[in-house]
């Protein structure tokens, strides 16, 4: 069960990897119909779990139980778990890094904030001394087996972000995050003082970073993207706009056809399919990397 090694393959193959931002079983079900990978969102399940902001409210019991029941329903997908700070206390972060790795994650992100944390893309974040975040990053590292991890810096400072960022790259951290890249130019300097360190971008509607699709992103050296919120943000749209609907509609409900429209029968059609029993490949492909990257269907 290399599920570390298949993501990591997937990495070193040519272009960008995009992981898709998903917080709940619903929506991981929609998603694998269209990527091969998840990123376990920090905002998307502190929004749809506990309906409180991203700012440290996650229990790690929690989410290493979303990851069993996401790696149970769906055995073939890159799994890229968001574990905050590591639940503040290192020998905490080693214990879950642990933890996720048997139940089938495929890796991890580990950021250097100190609390009160905040997303990634918020004012006003604290980070915690080089020293102490790497120590911590270290005994994560040794806890893990076969297990990506990514080193993540929150710093907001120019000299501080490409001082961090230099520092990770030394690590056998597998990738290196600066979350909250500002501009392209930003994404160039990153990548100067990373050398050949994997980088990572993570993009997140209405964040401080700028828009950019997978081809530019792979000419800017990006090999892995994460796309943090995109099923919870259009959920949210989706969910305002058909109440909206039905209350103009003095409670009647739309009639099911067309294009896109989903009743109860096409509902139970897409979650049948993530009964264990369907699966009969278990694992993603752990050969050599291919020159081939997810993409849309």
């Amino acid at each position: 069960m290399q599920y570390g090694t298949a993501l990591r393959n997937e990495i070193a193959a040519t272009g960008t990897t995009p992981l898709i931002g998903i917080y709940d079983m619903y929506s991981a079900s929609i998603a694998a119909q269209h990527y091969d990978g998840f990123f376990v969102s920090g905002f998307g399940f502190a929004a749809s779990h506990y309906g409180l902001p991203d700012i440290g409210f996650i229990a790690w019991p929690d989410m290493v139980a979303f990851a069993e029941r996401l790696r149970l329903a769906f055995p073939a997908h890159h799994m890229l778990v968001d574990i905050d700070d590591g639940y503040v206390d290192p020998e905490v972060a080693c214990h879950v890094v642990q933890r996720l790795e048997r139940a089938g994650a495929s890796g991890v992100i580990l950021e250097d904030q100190k609390r009160p944390r905040r997303c990634g893309h918020a004012d006003g974040k604290l980070t915690l001394p080089l020293e102490e975040y790497l120590e911590k990053l270290e005994l994560v590292l040794a806890s893990r087996t076969d297990l990506v991890v990514v080193a993540r810096t929150d710093a907001t400072e120019d000299e501080d972000i490409l001082r961090r960022a230099a520092a990770l790259a030394e690590t056998d951290a597998d990738v290196v995050l600066v979350d909250g890249v500002r501009s392209v130019e930003w994404v160039h300097r990153i990548r100067e003082v990373i050398g050949d360190k994997p980088l990572l971008f993570n993009q997140i509607a209405g964040g401080k970073s700028p828009r950019l699709s997978l081809s530019e992103l792979t000419e800017l050296g990006v090999d892995v993207a994460i796309y943090s919120t995109p099923c919870l943000f259009a959920a949210h749209t989706a969910i305002d706009n058909a109440l909206t609907e039905l209350k103009e509609a003095d409670g009647r409900l739309p009639e099911v056809r067309g294009a896109g429209a989903v009743g109860v029968a096409g509902s139970t059609q897409l979650l049948e399919r993530n009964l264990s029993r369907h699966h009969r490949v278990s694992v993603p492909h752990t050969s050599p990397a291919p020159d081939r990257r997810p993409v849309a269907v």
